[in-house]
């Protein structure tokens, strides 16, 4: 499973970091969690709102921070 997490490094894109390391944890799943900062990178993502969160390359949250079990329950999907 791959997690990307879209955003130049601000507080608001380590918690959502944070919180889908957690996800991962609670689900008991693998994952690949990669940051991505670089903003071209995140506009040819279809980002236009940081942070974004992706999983297994469908786009699940823009400018939002999503909740950790929110965030599981994607990752359950994806399984």
């Amino acid at each position: 499973m791959k997690i990307e997490i879209f955003g130049p490094g601000c507080p608001r894109c380590v918690e959502i970091e944070k919180r889908a390391r957690e996800a991962v944890s609670k689900a008991g799943v693998t994952a690949d969690v990669e940051k991505i900062r670089d903003i071209a990178k995140i506009v040819d993502a279809g980002i236009m709102h940081t942070p974004g969160l992706k999983i297994n390359g469908k786009l699940k949250s823009s400018g939002r921070i999503p909740n950790v079990d929110e965030i599981k329950k994607w990752i359950e999907e994806e399984i």
